[in-house]
């Protein structure tokens, strides 16, 4: 690592969807910065989406799990910089997995947590950004948005856990003046999204003319957020975000779940009788929306990719990228770190 590191970022869950395209950002814009990503290398975490970036001396990949003491305090072991700050994405994500089984879900958003700030807290970290989700808050009916004073009320087992590890770090910066941000963000999409989440999913059952399942009647509505857009947001939380503050991110981009599905099919030239509504999922949100002005006021960020513009640019990169989207179906992306690493 180069002398003029100036500062290290662990980064949690930094193999995932949002985490591999926030590493690249950091190493890419902070020239200075080290990069510490710990994570366990679940299902849903994949190197392949780091491989650009794996011999970047000022990256530093440590597998671990933040449930184990251990484990964390092997990665923060890892951070050589003078300043440690934490961004922590690690998370069980999928909220049909959270309906099947909600244990997994208490133990690595819940536990994994409290884990972690407890480190943090020890290791007197400068900053610690911890990502959430607008499911925190529940549903929406018609109209009106989420803002940072919406009341939360989760309606998955998967929102619950997160609506819980929120205020795991609510309560540690107002009982020991601990530097933790929040931010919650709406729906993602973009580049190395694991294909379990709809626009992926979509993209790759059309591809292949296979059935584009939907649930219910296809009405539920999401914000749509690009990837891109949410890590400069996470950046300038990072950077400029006042500890024990809540940051909403959102694209202004709202669709009807069945509605992006057209879109998808229309542009890969595919019918839409590909489409088969199946039965709703239990609890299922009807509809998300965020209000972003405090984080446009307070830190001057807005998304620059409108979702008319990103969709296309996400079904081509899925496109150019097949190899890795079929190594992630067929579960092969799963050996690339005993390749890479000799584990």
């Amino acid at each position: 690592m180069s002398s003029t590191t100036q500062r290290s970022i662990l980064v949690t869950g930094g193999a995932g969807f949002i985490g591999s395209n926030f590493v690249e950002l950091l190493l890419r814009a902070r020239e200075d910065w080290q990069v510490v990503n710990l994570d366990l290398l679940t299902y849903a975490g994949n190197l392949e989406n780091l491989a650009a970036v794996e011999r970047n001396p000022r990256y530093t990949f440590v597998q671990g799990d933040i449930c184990e003491p251990e484990d964390v305090a092997r990665a923060f072991a890892a951070c050589r910089a003078p300043a440690v700050s934490v961004v922590h994405l690690a998370a069980e994500s999928h909220v049909d997995r959270s309906i099947q089984s909600g244990m997994p879900f208490v133990r690595t958003n819940v536990v994994g947590t409290q884990v972690l700030l407890d480190e943090a807290r020890a290791r007197k970290v400068g900053r610690f950004l911890h990502v959430s989700t607008d499911e925190v808050y529940g549903s929406l009916g018609a109209e009106g948005k989420f803002t940072e004073e919406t009341p939360l009320a989760p309606n998955s087992p998967y929102s619950a856990s997160k609506a819980a590890s929120d205020l795991l770090v609510r309560a540690a910066f107002h009982t020991h003046g601990f530097p933790g941000l929040i931010t919650r963000c709406s729906n993602n999409y973009g580049p190395y999204q694991f294909p379990e989440k709809l626009i992926p999913l979509m993209i790759a059952n059309a591809s292949e003319d296979q059935s584009l399942p939907v649930y219910g009647d296809g009405q539920n509505v999401r914000d749509w957020l690009y990837v891109g857009d949410h890590c400069e947001a996470l950046l300038a939380v990072l950077e400029r975000g006042l500890p024990g503050e809540v940051y909403n991110v959102g694209g202004n981009n709202e669709y009807a779940n069945v509605a992006i599905v057209r879109l998808i099919l229309a542009t890969l030239g595919k019918p839409e009788s590909l489409i088969r509504f199946v039965k709703d999922r239990p609890g299922h949100d009807r509809r998300y929306a965020i209000d972003a002005g405090k984080i446009r006021r307070e830190l001057a960020w807005e998304p620059r990719f409108r979702f008319d513009s990103a969709l296309p640019r996400t079904i081509q990169w899925y496109q150019a990228h097949a190899v890795w989207l079929q190594r992630v179906r067929s579960g092969a992306y799963r050996d690339y770190y005993a390749r890479q690493y000799g584990r």
